[in-house]
């Protein structure tokens, strides 16, 4: 019996219909949050830059599971679009400040999600976060389909 190795390339598996388990993503989720706690808590000692950015992108990654989460037959493609559009989306509702939301901002699960300030160089940091589940997502799929 003869084998071949079939490249395929990755924009195949970017693009097709995964179906994801919600019982992994949600385990995915619950590992990334605890992950991005524990980055920017004081047990970890690191730079202040890979702190910051580094939980940034721990929570653009989130923010991609979580889409994975309750998109589940969307293609990766799709997710990562959507995170992005988010992402940039809370971003830039930092430019917002009304007592409101500057009031649920205040509090620890507000400031998780929504942030508090606008920082541009959160934008790529982002799209890093966002890139590194999407392009886990797509190893994962071509695995699955070889």
């Amino acid at each position: 019996m003869q084998h071949r190795l079939h490249i395929i390339p990755a924009r195949r598996y970017a693009s097709q219909t995964p179906i994801r388990s919600r019982g992994v993503y949600l385990v995915l989720a619950i590992v990334v949050v605890a992950a991005g706690l524990l980055w920017r808590s004081p047990l970890v000692s690191m730079p202040e830059w890979l702190s910051k950015y580094g939980g940034d992108a721990l929570w653009a990654l989130m923010v991609f599971v979580g889409f994975g989460f309750l998109i589940p037959r969307a293609s990766t493609l799709t997710l990562a679009l959507l995170a992005l559009i988010f992402a940039w989306a809370i971003e830039f509702s930092q430019l917002y400040h009304a007592p409101w939301i500057d009031a649920v901002r205040a509090t620890l699960p507000g400031r998780l999600v929504l942030g508090s300030t606008f920082n541009w160089p959160d934008l790529p940091v982002y799209a890093l976060g966002i890139g590194l589940g999407a392009w886990s997502e797509m190893l994962f799929l071509r695995k699955r389909a070889a």
